[in-house]
């Protein structure tokens, strides 16, 4: 894909993805003013926003003690956000808190963008364009308008697979340093870059040095907060500790198992029942991305993403929004999608916006996190 295509040609998959957020957006704010609370603050002001500009305001070396007697540190909270956060706010008459609002709002048009670079590339720029407005319209999109790094993330996991679907490996695996200074997920587009190198290396028998540097570049960002962790804390095992004690243990699987049990057999069966569905519906996702023969690079990470987001002892209530940046599970709705009308598909996108916009205003009024 050309550079004036790949400027040019996302124009209808930006204005597609800013229309379903102002959508989402609009019904939140409505719902907001009804319940009189203030919508601006759910967005930038409420639980993981609130870790980030603390940090971005007086950096590392905050700590909650619960009732329980475990500690909620910080340090589980990677320091991109945070530090762009910091910067703009130095530069521009803002607070930290609106810097973070500022900076996951551009990231989601850069995400986007990204998103319909990798469809495009994939099956189609139609196809590309409702992948990026599907992606808009996700269960939890709403997260998407929020001081979080899900959409700084998705950024730079959508360009690093472009650029690798390009062969611009040094690209991609600087790209992948970034990603690892944003959220742990990263794993998961490091994982893409590794195997993807490996099966290359494996097909054409020889390994070049770009290739090489891009795999050695993929994990330095996840890397080196995993060792300033460590250092600053002076226990090699010191940032797996401190996500451990906010519950975010790796168990591959036991907990969700276990939560899933407990539902089916408790005083409401329907919602076991549901939570089982929902898993079948990822399940059967992750199978038509498979039948779809997505590119390597593409088909790893998003397996990978749903992977890392389930066989964590994480709250169950965050997986949907943990597996959000798994935007190639919509590619093969997107395809389907794109066979449509124009009307009829406008038609779908919008009652989908709304859909996203409703869940969105209910959860983001509700007590719990996203």
């Amino acid at each position: 894909m050309s550079e004036r295509r790949l400027t040019g040609g996302a124009a209808p998959a930006l204005w597609g993805y800013a229309a379903v957020r102002a959508v989402g957006l609009a019904v939140f704010g409505i719902a907001a003013a009804v319940a009189g609370e203030d919508a601006l603050h759910r967005l930038k002001g409420r639980w993981d926003a609130v870790w980030y500009v603390r940090i971005a305001e007086r950096g590392y070396g905050h700590e909650v003690r619960l009732p329980d007697g475990s500690v909620h540190s910080d340090l589980a909270f990677f320091p991109l956000l945070p530090a762009l956060e910091r910067g703009l706010a130095a530069v521009l008459p803002i607070g930290a808190a609106d810097a973070g609002l500022l900076v996951a709002w551009a990231a989601s048009l850069a995400a986007a963008w990204g998103i319909w670079a990798v469809g495009a590339r994939v099956a189609g720029r139609r196809a590309g364009v409702v992948l990026a407005v599907l992606w808009g319209v996700y269960p939890t999109a709403f997260v998407q308008s929020m001081a979080y790094t899900e959409t700084l993330f998705t950024a730079f996991a959508a360009w690093s697979l472009y650029a690798v679907l390009r062969g611009h490996w040094i690209g991609a695996g600087a790209l992948a340093v970034a990603a690892g200074l944003t959220r742990p997920t990263a794993a998961a587009l490091i994982a893409a870059l590794g195997v993807t190198a490996v099966a290359a290396v494996l097909r054409d028998r020889r390994l070049t040095v770009r290739m090489a540097a891009g795999v050695l570049l993929a994990p330095l960002g996840w890397l080196a907060y995993v060792v300033f962790v460590a250092v600053r804390e002076g226990s090699p095992t010191a940032y797996f500790d401190v996500q451990a004690a906010w519950g975010n243990s790796i168990d591959g699987g036991v907990a969700l198992a276990r939560f899933v049990g407990e539902n089916l057999i408790g005083p409401n069966p329907l919602a076991g029942v549901g939570l089982c569905a929902a898993l079948g519906l990822l399940g059967w996702l992750v199978w038509l991305c498979v039948r779809q023969r997505q590119p390597l690079p593409v088909l790893v990470y998003g397996i990978a993403v749903v992977v890392v987001s389930l066989v964590g002892a994480a709250y169950f209530g965050s997986r949907p929004r943990l597996i959000m940046p798994a935007f190639p599970l919509l590619l093969p709705a997107a395809v389907a999608l794109a066979r449509l009308r124009d009307r009829t598909l406008v038609l779908v996108l919008t009652v989908l916006a709304l859909a996203s916009g409703v869940y969105g205003a209910f959860t983001l009024l509700g007590p719990g996190p996203p």
